[in-house]
């Protein structure tokens, strides 16, 4: 079974816990005072192997509702890419735009529009200015938010440096459904929601009708955590492929770097030093695994409140790479 034993932190209306060993006990404690101290924090599920060590709802909906997992959803969508190149849909990330979506290409775009491929779009190398930050509200509040996305200028060359921007994400997005001929809801409960056995909810749409790709998304944390599992174990889950081995290697490859967090990043995942594999969204939202700890772990936070690398998220990091990556 997935989680044969539970290890509560929570409070007085925790389950019972058999003892346990003066070290998994001290652990566990240093989790628990690391987590006191996050007031952004709502939900935290830890996993080692197949034992749920750390169950913890400080605040929020909890751990059996959903929560809007911001850009977490752009790991999703590298994910779904993954799926179409396997299956064919899409002859490989080296695919251009002009070839896989030709129709998404505004006539007044840069010239390099139609030759991003769809590896610079799942790493945001794509050159375009962002349309993330300050940017977003107008760019959500335009009548073609593809198009918006491509007419922006070309402020770097394809390929190279990241440029986080959402507006990216959503024009891969949007790519995938022309190529599979699927929505991105399906898509996602085809490939992630069926073989993982959990529940994705229908989320925001553009002006056009396509799934928004790389925000927005809800899931419940221990969907996230299923998810997790499946990128700690390379793409398996319950011994059953989800992803292939080689999407999931390629995915983890580090083509890129942050300028904000300095955490390198692939194929829509971000990647720590440690061994992290890590989906960020805003707020500090988190789905993380280390294969190599065998740990997988779903965080939410409040989806309202900025969390920075020098603010929540990189106290978030600390209680990754400190108390939690102690437990394994």
């Amino acid at each position: 079974m997935l989680n044969r034993r539970v290890f509560s932190i929570g409070l007085a209306s925790s389950i019972a816990v058999p003892l346990a060993v003066p070290a998994l006990a001290q652990q566990r404690s240093d989790v628990r005072s690391a987590i006191d101290g996050l007031s952004q924090l709502h939900a935290i599920i830890v996993q080692h192997g197949d034992d749920i060590v750390i169950e913890h709802a400080a605040r929020g909906p909890g751990v059996d509702r959903v929560a809007n997992i911001k850009s977490c959803s752009k790991s999703i969508v590298g994910l779904l890419l993954g799926n179409a190149v396997d299956s064919g849909a899409i002859t490989g990330v080296n695919a251009t735009l002009g070839d896989v979506a030709p129709s998404l290409i505004p006539a007044d775009a840069s010239a390099e529009v139609g030759s991003l491929t769809l590896e610079d779009l799942v790493t945001m190398r794509a050159g375009l200015e962002g349309t993330s930050g300050g940017n977003y509200g107008n760019w959500i509040s335009s009548s073609n938010w593809v198009a918006y996305a491509l007419r922006r200028p070309m402020v770097a060359t394809p390929g190279e440096r990241m440029i986080y921007s959402t507006g990216t994400t959503h024009v891969l997005g949007a790519a995938l459904t022309v190529a599979t001929g699927e929505t991105l809801l399906r898509q996602a409960r085809m490939v992630l929601g069926e073989p993982l056995g959990i529940e994705i909810p229908a989320w925001t749409r553009d002006p056009q009708g396509n799934y928004l790709g790389g925000n927005e998304m809800a899931l419940t944390p221990r969907a996230m955590l299923r998810i997790a599992v499946m990128m700690r174990d390379e793409g398996l889950f319950e011994g059953k492929p989800v992803i292939s081995t080689d999407w999931f290697r390629s995915s983890t490859q580090r083509l890129a770097r942050s300028p904000y967090s300095g955490l390198d990043y692939g194929y829509g995942w971000f990647l720590s030093e440690s061994g992290y594999i890590i989906a960020r969204g805003y707020g500090g939202q988190i789905i993380a695994a280390h294969p190599e700890r065998k740990l997988a772990i779903a965080i939410t936070s409040d989806p309202n409140m900025p969390a920075r690398s020098d603010g929540h998220f990189g106290r978030l990091m600390e209680l990754l790479e400190g108390p939690v990556l102690a437990l394994a």
